[in-house]
């Protein structure tokens, strides 16, 4: 993980659940939040959960309903963490506070820039972010593409915010839907793998407990030596991979199942579904 120290300006995320509050530890941990964030949800226990966090001030809005305008209104930049079917109406709550020059960043899947843009008017830069789950540890991949109102500036320092947990990725937003089914869906894909993995190694006479282990630590492992080597996939594959030896004959069994074939049906579902939700489906 790579960012500048320079740090960032106050920030408000409107819906710190899960990813919003992700967002919130990576950016206290980096120590580049020396502006302060105002972070808000719904319920005092969430609220809780960020409460005491260095700089932080975490707001329940059963206890404070203004708390969104609040947050809004004193930050330069603004994350949209709400499910989507509430985002235009916070974006219509918000809009009359928002200083021209601020930037708004959506965590929604599915709401596109232009919705934002229409209801915040053009004195707002818009950027959309998909992240990915792997962000709770520090280790996820956002994709980020500006809206018509982000300059450089704007997108330099939203990709700043988002390296506090993890790498960036600049897209247009036209192939957000489509990195959402590789970055966004893609760890669901690695838990089902390890979830066979695992069958697999019971099947063998494996206790449960030590399945997981094999399974779980084989994947990390792998993951961990992918990123260190700085080596091609099929290249640590190949190393493997001896000549007539065990691995080889494996590999031709999954070779045989088309895997190319289903991940890339599996892809265009989540794609196609991604497109079903952004028309209201």
């Amino acid at each position: 993980m790579v960012f500048d120290a320079f740090p960032l300006p106050p920030l408000a995320i409107l819906g710190a659940g899960s990813m919003g509050g992700a967002i919130v530890r990576g950016l206290v941990a980096s120590g580049l939040a020396t502006g302060g964030v105002r972070a808000t949800n719904r319920s005092r226990a969430k609220a809780a959960e960020l409460a005491g966090l260095d700089g932080v001030e975490s707001i329940a809005l059963e206890e404070r309903p203004s708390g969104n305008t609040d947050a809004a209104a004193s930050a330069d930049i603004v994350l949209i963490g709400v499910k989507p079917a509430m985002v235009p109406d916070l974006l219509r709550e918000i809009a009359p506070v928002l200083r021209p020059g601020t930037i708004v960043v959506s965590l929604a899947a599915g709401v596109t820039i232009a919705t934002f843009e229409e209801i915040l008017g053009p004195d707002v830069a818009v950027l959309r972010s998909m992240p990915n789950t792997p962000a709770l540890v520090g280790k996820g991949v956002t994709g980020l593409a500006a809206g018509t109102g982000a300059d450089a500036d704007a997108v330099h320092v939203v990709r700043r915010l988002f390296e506090t947990v993890g790498t960036v990725v600049e897209v247009p937003e036209a192939q957000i839907d489509a990195l959402s089914t590789i970055s966004g869906s893609g760890p669901a894909y690695v838990f089902l793998l390890v979830e066979e993995f695992t069958a697999a190694a019971v099947a063998k006479g494996f206790p449960l407990e030590q399945a997981r282990i094999l399974a779980e630590q084989t994947f990390i492992g792998a993951a961990a030596l992918l990123e260190a080597s700085g080596e091609e996939p099929a290249e640590l594959r190949r190393q493997v991979t001896s000549p007539k030896g065990t691995t080889e004959r494996a590999i031709a069994v999954l070779q045989d199942a088309a895997l190319d074939e289903v991940f890339g049906r599996a892809t265009d579902a989540a794609l196609a579904r991604a497109r079903e939700l952004a028309a209201g489906a």
